[in-house]
């Protein structure tokens, strides 16, 4: 008798990310497709790392995560967006933001329960979602802008609606939220059973002045909602995967329920080096939205010398561009082609949609790149 596997993710394949990285590494290509520094962490950070591990930092740590660091958290939650949250009932420490993700999914959906998704989205959503026994509802962002048409998300709600995800600054297309939409968002789940699931791992990244419009700044909404944060982004330590989840007593008591039994706890060394240096560093996060905004008006320059047509990103490290003017293929084999042939990874925005705009030809970048990379990425891009 053969033996029966169940499917449970059918429509799921290897992620866009490792098929482009994999194949930016086949062909000697410079990676701007998988969003990721190509420069190191900051050496006090590694130091520090280095010196909990000899201290005999290497054990499990508590599952919210250690006191120091949920401590430093809330102070820069306090500075950020002069919000208190309560270091022991409303802060979770993860492994990740990914899994933070997971364990707000899987403890706040249930069967039969529909959650709205903005496309294009973060891929891991919809998989948790459906695994979670709930309904991913797709609603696109505006054509172009990639705002969010507030109205039509308000017309797909309904008695089964347990959750909206928005996501801010947003992958992969660079937009931020703006002070009206956290209105038009708390207009939608005022006085009802509504949840909202904000991922703001690029908080630290809005330029031209713009602040980062934190779900934590809505006294109604943060009743409400579980936001998602990753110190991956914010401190270029993407590996070392170490995120937090801050929400009220009733919503993280539940989500602990969940995270407990998926990782547990979180890198302990890790832990304590990120807790020392948010002591020891506290403008770093401050300081990086100028850091990177720098990055996005070398790479902006660079891409504005080729065929591209874009508008620089608000927000996050990526940058969206479409390519109509270079060619017809759709956006999977222009990719493919752009990497093969002209040696310059991206990524197909189109994989971030459930049902993607046939007539759209946009690609992704990630400029959180040293300069020598950019510029010899700009070359090639320049030359199609």
């Amino acid at each position: 008798m053969a033996l029966t596997i169940p499917n449970k993710l059918p429509q799921v394949g290897t992620t866009i990310f490792t098929v482009m990285s994999q194949l930016a590494n086949e062909c000697g290509a410079i990676n701007l497709s998988q969003g990721f520094p190509d420069f190191d962490v900051p050496k006090p950070l590694r130091q520090l790392l280095h010196e909990h591990c000899e201290q005999g930092h290497n054990q499990y740590s508590p599952m919210t995560g250690i006191a120091p660091l949920r401590e430093q958290i809330c102070q820069l939650i306090e500075r950020a967006y002069s919000v208190s949250v309560n270091v022991d009932r409303e802060v979770t420490v993860t492994t990740g933001a990914t899994e933070a993700l997971y364990a707000a999914f899987s403890a706040m959906v249930s069967s039969g329960d529909e959650v709205i998704v903005l496309d294009p989205a973060y891929d891991s959503y919809a998989p948790a979602i459906e695994l979670a026994g709930g309904q991913p509802v797709h609603i696109p962002l505006i054509d172009g802008t990639f705002a969010v048409d507030w109205d039509r998300v308000r017309s797909v709600i309904t008695p089964r609606t347990r959750m909206i995800v928005v996501n801010s600054p947003h992958n992969p297309t660079g937009a931020v939220f703006r002070p009206a939409d956290l209105e038009a968002l708390w207009a939608l789940v005022k006085g009802t059973n509504i949840l909202v699931l904000s991922d703001e791992v690029y908080e630290f990244m809005t330029y031209d002045g713009q602040a980062h419009q934190s779900v934590l700044r809505h006294e109604g909404l943060r009743q409400q909602a579980l936001v998602i944060s990753s110190f991956g982004k914010t401190y270029h330590a993407t590996g070392w995967k170490v995120g937090y989840m801050v929400a009220p007593e009733a919503l993280t008591r539940e989500f602990r329920k969940v995270h407990q039994f998926l990782n547990f706890c979180t890198m302990t060394p890790a832990q304590f080096a990120y807790a020392d240096f948010l002591r020891s560093e506290p403008n770093h996060p401050i300081e990086l939205p100028d850091f990177y905004q720098a990055k996005r008006d070398t790479f902006a320059t660079m891409l504005g010398q080729t065929r591209f047509k874009f508008t620089p990103a608000p927000g996050t490290y990526f940058q969206c561009a479409d390519y109509s003017d270079i060619s017809d293929l759709p956006d999977t084999e222009f990719a493919r082609w752009l990497t093969t042939e002209h040696g310059v990874a991206v990524i197909p925005v189109s994989v971030f949609y459930r049902d993607p705009p046939k007539h759209q030809k946009v690609v992704r970048f990630c400029f959180a790149k040293d300069d020598q990379t950019i510029a010899e990425a700009g070359a090639r891009l320049c030359q199609l």
